[in-house]
């Protein structure tokens, strides 16, 4: 009886046990805990740049992240329009401009009847500036980011530190309750600033980053990384489609970037070649080191845009020679920065994920050149046609405020002392815009508020229709039809061009492998909030990427 006893006690306890095994693995696999989560925003990157410059790349950068991690390979920005500060804050708080209340990079702000910039803030000063440059913050963000979300649930141990070479690029993603962010001050300064939302004062790496004069080192020439012979993949050097550098007669190789900086804002000239890629990757690393990011069994989150592929793009146009050869450059610059993570941090410490902000469009005079539909849209004298239509059909001249990101805001105030019904001027509006050259689509703000729309052009509206901060009439032009210069690329629509963008995950908690399903950029913030284990960002959207996660 006793042996029964004692036999049916230690079944008990082995059961006991197991349970607790059992039960401790499940909740080990709730989420997962890298030191580091790393989000980078390549600029202006369209999907195929990681496809046509494939052969061109080495083992340790865009390849790496291919081969040892997640490629979704149809990831598309879910809304209009697509410019830098809406798609850096849409990538980060997991929701769209409906939202996050980031609708461009500039905006009409319908109280103040000016035109408004996403991180200005006139009640903060510059850090390691005397320059404006430095009166910036998030506060215009209306939701959270994910990394402001670790921060809380981290009772704000883990440490968040932004950085890029435009204000935006660094100041979005970070978050509100970041540590600190850093951008690039060029001019006759060439150093990375902040502002006193975040600090009084440069962090002694920082200042020891800016006096160790990298910024001087990188006004060198700017030539092909390898034989020009072999930049397959891109048209002739020497064509019509390209911007390129004031003092320079040919946008071809190469460019003596000390000469040429004289003519083309000093420093600033860096951010319009490769090496401010470089230079953002050179204080990324400086950051790790200085801030002791990755250190501790508490997540820390280092947000790096490299928006140089930007300048380059819009200069010079997607098949340019000088965009090969900034990819290029950049997956160098990639490849240096996991190997020094992987030395700092710890291989498989960390969790990295790389998306871009908006694609770009084919130069339309090359595309036209070629037999494809596309053209420009003239937007002189635009405004006057529409000032002589709403006086021929409302007696009125005066009652468009601002035109701007395609969008028209009207005075309402002046409606409605006329008389007028706010939604028959609006339709009329849009009804006259349909009839124009090169404008495809036009909506109404009533009908996009109103409509339950899921799928379609109208979703993109929807999306990124703020009703606070949005216009009265939306509007679209053609295919490859765009509002800007004959030479370089420019992006903002709704088409492919602009919204498939590159999302790839590798590192600690992520899978290998790769999926065609289509994916959103509001996915992302949800998916790396499911891998820490952390709440969602306040306003998020978006669907965690379960097949992502381990």
């Amino acid at each position: 009886m006793k042996k029964s006893i004692l036999f049916f006690v230690s079944s008990l306890l082995c059961m006991s046990s197991f349970a607790q095994k059992i039960q401790d693995n499940e909740a080990s696999q709730i989420y997962v805990k890298p030191k580091l989560v790393v989000g980078i925003v390549v600029d202006q990157m369209r999907y195929d740049y990681l496809t046509r410059f494939y052969n061109k790349y080495g083992e340790g950068g865009f390849k790496r992240m291919m081969n040892e991690g997640f490629n979704c390979k149809n990831n598309h920005f879910n809304y209009i329009p697509t410019y830098t500060a809406p798609g850096h804050a849409s990538v980060y708080t997991g929701t769209s401009p409906m939202n996050h209340g980031i609708i461009g990079n500039n905006w009409y702000d319908k109280e103040s009847k000016t035109s408004v910039y996403c991180a200005g803030d006139s009640t903060v000063a510059s850090v390691g500036t005397a320059d404006k440059a430095g009166k910036m913050s998030p506060h215009r963000m209306m939701t959270t980011s994910f990394a402001d979300e670790n921060r809380l649930f981290t009772q704000m141990q883990g440490k968040t530190i932004g950085v890029s070479v435009k204000d935006r690029g660094a100041i979005l993603p970070a978050g509100h309750t970041a540590n600190a962010a850093y951008w690039f001050h060029g001019k006759d300064e060439g150093v990375f600033i902040s502002s006193t939302y975040y600090q009084e004062k440069l962090p002694k790496w920082v200042e020891k980053f800016n006096d160790s004069k990298t910024a001087k080192s990188y006004l060198k020439d700017w030539n092909t990384l390898y034989n020009i012979k072999t930049y397959t993949e891109s048209g002739d050097d020497l064509n019509a489609f390209e911007g390129g550098f004031k003092g320079k007669e040919t946008a071809t190789f190469p460019y003596d970037l000390k000469k040429l900086s004289k003519e083309n804002g000093g420093f600033d000239i860096i951010k319009s070649t490769p090496y401010g890629n470089s230079i953002v990757a050179d204080f990324a690393m400086a950051a790790v080191k200085g801030e002791d990011l990755g250190q501790d069994d508490i997540t820390d989150v280092l947000t790096v845009s490299f928006s140089s592929t930007d300048y380059v793009g819009h200069n010079f146009g997607v098949s340019s020679k000088e965009v090969e050869d900034t990819y290029i450059r950049l997956d160098k610059d990639l490849e240096r920065f996991f190997d020094m993570l992987d030395k700092t941090v710890g291989k498989g410490e960390y969790t990295v994920f790389l998306t871009a902000d908006h694609g770009a469009v084919e130069v339309p005079a090359y595309l036209h050149e070629h037999n494809v539909p596309a053209g420009y849209f003239e937007k002189k004298g635009f405004k006057s046609n529409l000032n002589d239509f709403t006086t021929k059909t409302f007696g009125s001249s005066d009652l468009i405020e601002n035109i701007s990101n395609n969008q028209i805001f009207l005075d309402r105030e002046k409606i409605k002392v006329l008389g007028l019904n706010l939604e028959d001027v609006q339709q009329a509006i849009a009804n006259e815009l349909i009839t124009l050259d090169n404008i495809y689509y036009a909506y109404t703000a009533s009908t996009i508020a109103k409509g339950a729309f899921t799928n379609g052009i109208e979703s993109l509206f929807k999306n990124g229709y703020n009703l606070k901060r949005s216009g009265d009439v939306l509007f679209e032009y053609n295919p490859a039809v765009i509002s800007y210069s004959k030479t370089g690329s420019t992006h903002g629509s709704g088409l492919n061009y602009d919204t498939h963008v590159p999302l790839l995950f590798f590192g600690k908690g992520i899978k290998h492998g790769s999926t065609l399903q289509k994916t959103e950029i509001i996915d992302i913030a949800p998916t790396i909030s499911g891998l820490l284990g952390i709440s969602f960002p306040n306003g998020a959207t978006g669907q965690p990427l379960e097949f992502v996660l381990e």
